[in-house]
């Protein structure tokens, strides 16, 4: 079976499919038994990461509960900056924890971007294991965070409500910040064209806190850089989709559309799947957008929510996903009542 025949991929490349293809954002996590197991195998999250046999069983997992029409690296976002040099780890129950970035002389201490590759091996040989244990009508998606996201954590050591340390950062010191981010683009460009080269169909590219971008400042900082990705790897991998995803951009979505050259839009759970259809589905794949909340509380709302967004994305591509990632509390029968749903168009 050739790639065009794997849903993803032709959904991608702009085809409506009558059932539009599906996965879910973590779907490789703590909400599934088989994860818990192997997580306690491996001794902690980064170590989990590092190992790349269970890495690839972990990303494996849902495919085989679910049938599930693509498979996402099991990594980190963070991986990136501890290969630049930034100490990393995660505490149980409270997130990661790094170095913070507080300063010029900080950034400069930073590893240059080519050097990430030895420390990234683990993740390159994990996507060439899952490559080929897949079945052949599953895609492989790498990811990377984009580089506002990744920042954000580097620059205040830790996830933050309000981005409020890197707004700082960048107000008090635009000079050292840009070079912060132009040294995270650089390093993205090389660790999703790695991914490539090691197997991976479809790049996602995850800018979480893209929302807290106001202005000029979405410009700069959530499309520049992602078009820049964007662009630097349609050169090296033209056959390669992307999707990305600007979370509570707002009405900024459709600038990021317009501009970023991404095949696909990812939206988040907060966008009105109408809305979305008129203003973004008419130039791009759509990604999206269930509530997670569905998969912890199930029953007729999840159904109707789910038929809903089907109807409201029937008419153009759109890759049935949920509006954020499903969360520990996620249940697994909720995904599968989710998926029966969809399947049954």
């Amino acid at each position: 079976m050739t790639k065009s025949n794997k849903n993803i991929l032709r959904a991608l490349a702009g085809e409506t499919l009558k059932t539009p293809p599906i996965w879910v954002m973590r779907q490789a996590g703590r909400y599934l038994p088989e994860y818990r197991k192997l997580r306690a195998k491996a001794g902690d999250f980064l170590s989990l990461c590092y190992n790349s046999e269970l890495a690839a069983e972990v990303t494996l997992q849902p495919i085989e509960r679910f049938k599930l029409d693509a498979a996402i690296i099991f990594a980190d976002i963070l991986l990136i900056p501890q290969a630049l040099g930034s100490e990393l780890s995660f505490l149980e129950g409270d997130g990661p924890r790094l170095s913070r970035i507080s300063n010029k002389n900080d950034i400069l201490k930073l590893k240059p971007a080519n050097s990430i590759h030895e420390h990234l091996a683990p993740i390159y040989n994990t996507v060439s294991l899952v490559a080929e244990q897949l079945s052949p009508k599953v895609a492989l998606i790498g990811f990377a965070g984009a580089p506002w996201t990744v920042a954000t954590y580097m620059i205040a050591g830790k996830g933050t409500k309000d981005q409020g340390p890197a707004h700082k950062f960048l107000k008090e010191d635009k000079d050292s910040f840009e070079m912060l981010i132009n040294l995270l683009t650089e390093a993205t460009i090389l660790y999703l064209s790695k991914q490539i080269d090691a197997g991976a169909e479809v790049i996602k590219i995850f800018d979480s806190w893209a929302g807290s971008l106001k202005g000029e400042d979405f410009v700069n900082y959530a499309i520049i850089p992602i078009k820049k990705i964007i662009t630097a790897l349609n050169k090296l991998h033209p056959d390669v989709p992307i999707i990305a995803f600007p979370r509570e951009a707002g009405l900024k979505y459709i600038d990021f559309a317009n501009e970023t050259g991404a095949n696909c839009i990812a939206i988040d759970h907060s966008v009105d799947p109408e809305w979305a259809a008129t203003n973004l589905q008419i130039d791009s794949c759509i990604q999206g957008n269930l509530n997670p909340k569905h998969m912890i509380t199930g029953g007729k709302a999840l159904l109707e929510e789910t038929t809903k967004i089907l109807d409201c994305f029937s008419n153009g591509p759109h890759i049935f996903n949920l509006g954020h990632g499903i969360t520990p509390d996620g249940k697994p029968e909720n995904l599968q009542l989710m998926i029966d749903r969809i399947r049954s168009t």
